[in-house]
């Protein structure tokens, strides 16, 4: 009896959990629906941005002004594209083949980062080897991944997360046209500490409003998106002027939508 009654409260709990977790689906696609009606006011990155700056600075810096669709530059959109998600018209939200080669690199770095810390250990102790810079990963998330993550989860990396990271991208896809996507996601993208969103950036960095953004402009602000805050007090970065030119050319092969 004890037993049977073990497994009634398992069950019951398992039926709580799935119940909880189900109900928490429908609520996020409920509100991605209203997306296609209404401009979101902040996602979840922005609010945790914003207080973790209060909590260490004592002030709330925010810039962002959503602007609609036609008043951000054509040139922005599409070295936002070449930069981040040159296949964004074609897939349906997950791009497995940038996820497979972002594996591999990442699997590369660790390798080389592994055979630093050896060398290090060898030459000067394993002290040195303990102390050895970590391997830079990088990510294969598409514009809709990003958006997904940003609007309602946090910033953790577990499995769990990244499974609802996978079912909200397929609802913006689902429920979104790609045009609405790419215009929540450029109206809500850090750009810079306490800065969000093309209007916010363009002002920022260049004096103007997003709609008269120049080719080269927009190309150094899409290469600045993977770290805004880091690049936004290194804007003479040998990288970031090398990348901006090469986001430059690859932009002719970008339609937008």
């Amino acid at each position: 009896m004890k037993a049977s009654s073990a497994m009634q409260a398992i069950f019951a709990w398992l039926r709580m959990v799935l119940w909880v977790g189900l109900s928490l689906q429908l609520v996020f696609v409920a509100l991605i629906g209203l997306m296609h009606f209404m401009d979101p006011p902040s996602t979840a990155f922005e609010r945790s941005q914003i207080w973790q700056i209060v909590r260490q600075q004592g002030r709330l810096p925010w810039r962002q002004d959503w602007v609609d669709a036609s008043q951000i530059s054509r040139h922005l959109k599409r070295a936002v594209m070449a930069s981040e998600d040159s296949a964004f018209l074609q897939h349906n939200g997950v791009w497995w083949e940038s996820i497979e080669k972002a594996w591999g690199r990442n699997e590369k770095a660790k390798a080389k980062a592994a055979q630093q810390a050896a060398k290090r250990a060898d030459q000067t102790g394993s002290q040195a080897a303990a102390s050895a810079p970590a391997a830079k990963i990088v990510g294969g998330s598409t514009i809709t991944q990003q958006l997904a993550k940003n609007l309602m989860l946090s910033g953790e990396r577990t499995l769990l997360r990244k499974g609802q990271e996978f079912v909200l991208t397929l609802a913006l896809e689902a429920l979104l046209p790609k045009q609405r996507i790419l215009e929540i996601y450029l109206n809500h993208v850090e750009w810079g500490e306490g800065v969000f969103g093309a209007e916010a950036a363009a002002r920022h960095y260049f004096k103007k409003p997003a709609a008269q953004l120049s080719p080269w402009e927009a190309a150094r602000l899409a290469v600045m998106l993977p770290r805004p805050r880091y690049f936004e007090k290194r804007p003479q970065s040998t990288y970031l002027l090398d990348r901006t030119q090469t986001i430059v050319t690859r932009m002719n092969d970008v339609v937008a939508p």
